[in-house]
């Protein structure tokens, strides 16, 4: 067999280009005592990998020459495991390429027969489990509160504002250009949306949070969590889960003008890391399962082909060029 990898050839300043990464073609070994082949289906695009090809993070950088880090999931070929069988359908850290060679323990986990990937990649994989543990146990919703998302038309932005709605929130989302902002309130069942592209979002969470905001949930940073929390309400909370407003800065991007108001509001903002919440991972697909099942939730899944694609997928993240959760299917 044939593995064809993407590797970081050198670490990115400012935007990802196409010349960060070297694109090779090796054989693929045959597993060793307790390790499993598993022949790549679909990867997930995340903005967290441009951390990850960057600098050390809560994980330790891709070190140059070595495969890209990426969330896939995949078919078992072969195994010299006794727990995992050829023809098991897994998720992990796999990589950009087409077979990983591993030890399944603690990095592989089992996906339901006949699962469709999508859903397992999307609401119902870490993106799903970032939006359920993020706003429920860091953001603390409770049932009349005006819960704002930014990034609201992403993978995890999407899954917040709606699980707001089910706690009885009032959810209001930001994100770029008119037919994601519809989706959101067409669709997702938001509120309202504020398109940051053609819209002046202050004077918008002013007119649409007369009260204020008691839950900022930001996936995006910059400006935007600025004007959040020029807008906290009395003991708000803002729950840190991305800054993808300053991935590609090439210098350190500068504080909130407006940190104070945490002090005037007596507010809390809280970042978190989804592999905490890992040993409770049962509890939110369970739920995010009922919810999905009961037409709550709306999961919305942007799926490109081809391997060869893989730099261009992450891109899409950084420009808006995505609508949904962003995977990219290297396999039938």
């Amino acid at each position: 067999m044939k593995n064809r990898q993407w590797l970081l050839a050198r670490r990115p300043e400012g935007g990802i280009q196409d010349s960060d990464f070297k694109f090779v073609e090796t054989d693929v070994p045959a597993p060793g005592e307790g390790e499993v082949v598993v022949r790549n289906l679909m990867l997930s695009c995340d903005p967290t990998q441009r951390g990850w090809i960057a600098f050390d993070t809560y994980l330790p950088a891709v070190k140059i020459g070595e495969v890209v880090r990426s969330i896939g999931a995949g078919r078992i070929e072969a195994s010299n495991h006794p727990d995992f069988a050829v023809g098991d359908i897994v998720s992990g850290l796999v990589g950009w390429q087409d077979y990983v060679v591993m030890k399944p323990k603690g990095q592989l986990n089992k996906l339901p027969p006949g699962a469709p990937l999508e859903l397992a990649m999307s609401a119902l994989g870490l993106t799903g489990m970032t939006a359920y543990f993020g706003l429920l146990d860091v953001g603390r919703p409770v049932a009349g509160e005006t819960v704002v998302v930014s990034g609201a038309a992403g993978a995890t932005g999407s899954v917040v504002g709606q699980i707001a709605k089910i706690k009885g929130c009032r959810a209001v989302g930001i994100a770029g250009g008119l037919e994601k902002c519809r989706w959101l309130t067409d669709e997702a069942g938001f509120d309202a949306a504020i398109d940051y592209k053609s819209e002046n979002v202050p004077a918008r969470l002013k007119e649409l949070c007369p009260k204020g905001v008691d839950i900022f949930f930001d996936n995006v940073g910059g400006a935007i969590l600025d004007a959040a929390l020029a807008r906290l309400a009395m003991r708000g909370r803002v729950v840190l889960c991305g800054g993808i407003a300053n991935y590609n800065a090439t210098e350190p991007s500068p504080g909130p003008k407006n940190y104070l108001n945490l002090v005037v509001q007596r507010g809390r903002m809280e970042g978190f890391i989804i592999l905490d919440y890992m040993a409770r991972a049962a509890e939110a697909i369970a739920a995010l399962t009922g919810w999905l099942q009961a037409g709550k939730i709306k999961n919305k899944v942007d799926v490109q082909h081809g391997l060869e694609n893989a730099p261009a997928m992450l891109r899409r993240l950084f420009d808006g060029g995505n609508d949904g959760k962003q995977l990219l299917r290297i396999a039938e």
